[in-house]
C-alpha cells in the first residue's frame, strides 16, 4: 500500500532523507521510529503530497504521489505531530468544515460526522468550543478529522505526542479499532514500548538513513535474543542444574543470575527442547524455562549511533 525507492530530500546542502527504501502492506500498522531531526515527518509529509523530494520515488496503493496528488489526498489521513484548532468552533463545526472542504454532499454531512465521533469516541464532546478540549481529547479529534472521508491509508505523526497515560493507551485501542477496519497505518512515535505492542513491522531511521526494516521477530534474530534462555529450578538444585547444562554441546554460554540460570544457545540453535529435556532427565524441577525478551527501547539503543544531522 506504501512503497518508497531510493527517497531523497535535501534542505540545501544537508541531507533531511538518504535513499529510503520502504514497503508498507495493505492493513498493516508500521511504527517509524527515530529521533528529533531523523527524517521521520520529511517522509511523512512527501507521502502526503505536502512535500517534494530530491530524488527517488514513493508510491500509495501503486500510484506515484508526485503525478497523482489529487488522487493520492482522496486515499491518504494525514495527522500532523501538532494540531492546530480554530477559535470559537464548537468540535462538530469543526468536522462539519472538513468534511465540506473534502466535497462530502451536505446531505451525508451530518451522519458522517456522527460516526467518527463515535468510532472516537468524542460523541458527548460534539457541542464542546474545539480550543477547550483537554490535549488527549484534541488529538482524537485530529483522528476523527482524517476519518471524514475515510480514507484507506492514515499517515500519523506522533498521535500520542504530550497525552497522559490514560489518553495513550486509548488511542493505542482505537488504532486496533482502525487496523480491524482495514487501514494501513504509519505511525511515528518516540513512546517506543507503546509501538511494540501494535505494529506489525517497525522502521529505524537515523540521520535520514533507514537502518533497520522488519517485524520484532526480525529484530530478535538480529540481535541474536532468541538464542537467549533464563531457567529457573527448584531451590538447592541450581547448582546440579547447571552441571547437567554444562554438558550440552548446543549451549554456549550459562550464567548464574539469582534465582535464575541464564543460557545462551549456539547460532543454529533456536529453541530451549533440549534443555527442559536434559533438566527432566535429571530429575530436576523445572519452575520456569523462559526466552529472553526484548523490547524497542532495547533495540533502538542497540541499532542506532545517537547521531544527529
Amino acid at each position: 500500500m506504501i512503497e518508497t525507492k531510493n527517497l531523497t530530500k535535501y534542505y540545501g546542502s544537508l541531507a533531511a532523507l538518504q535513499n529510503l527504501d520502504l514497503h508498507i502492506g495493505a492493513g498493516e500498522i508500521f511504527g517509524f521510529i527515530g529521533p528529533n531531526g531523523a527524517g521521520k515527518t520529511t517522509s511523512m509529509r512527501i507521502l502526503a503530497t505536502l512535500l517534494d523530494q530530491t530524488s527517488g520515488t514513493a508510491f500509495i496503493d501503486g500510484m506515484n504521489v508526485n503525478k497523482n496528488g489529487k488522487k493520492i489526498r482522496k486515499l491518504v489521513g494525514y495527522m500532523p505531530d501538532f494540531m492546530g484548532v480554530y477559535d470559537d468552533l464548537k468540535v462538530f463545526e469543526y468536522l462539519e468544515f472538513f468534511a465540506a472542504a473534502f466535497s462530502i454532499e451536505r446531505k451525508q454531512r451530518k451522519s458522517i460526522v456522527q460516526g467518527v465521533l463515535e468510532l472516537t469516541d468524542l460523541q458527548g464532546k460534539s457541542h464542546a468550543a474545539v480550543d477547550s478540549l483537554s490535549r488527549g481529547m484534541q488529538q482524537r479529534l485530529g483522528l476523527a478529522r482524517v476519518l471524514i472521508h475515510d480514507p484507506k491509508v492514515l499517515i500519523l505523526d506522533e498521535p500520542a505526542s504530550g497525552l497522559d497515560p490514560r489518553a495513550r493507551i486509548e488511542i493505542r485501542g482505537l488504532l486496533r479499532e482502525l487496523k480491524n477496519m482495514g487501514k494501513t497505518i504509519m505511525i511515528s512515535s518516540h513512546i517506543l514500548s507503546e509501538l511494540e505492542e501494535i505494529c506489525d513491522q517497525v522502521g529505524i531511521i537515523e540521520c535520514g538513513q533507514l537502518v533497520f526494516n522488519g517485524s520484532m521477530e526480525d529484530i530478535r534474530q538480529k540481535m541474536g535474543v532468541n538464542r537467549k534462555v533464563r531457567v529457573q529450578v527448584a531451590d538447592g538444585q541450581k547448582d546440579i542444574a547447571v552441571k547437567l547444562l554444562n554438558n550440552i554441546e548446543d549451549i554456549e554460554n550459562i550464567n548464574t543470575e539469582n534465582s535464575h540460570i541464564a543460557i545462551t544457545l549456539r547460532e543454529t540453535k533456536k529453541n530451549e527442547g533440549i534443555i527442559a529435556k536434559t533438566l527432566v532427565n535429571g530429575d530436576i524441577n523445572i519452575i520456569s524455562i523462559e526466552p529472553e525478551q526484548l523490547n524497542l527501547d532495547d533495540a533502538f539503543l542497540h541499532l542506532t549511533k545517537g547521531l544527529v544531522n
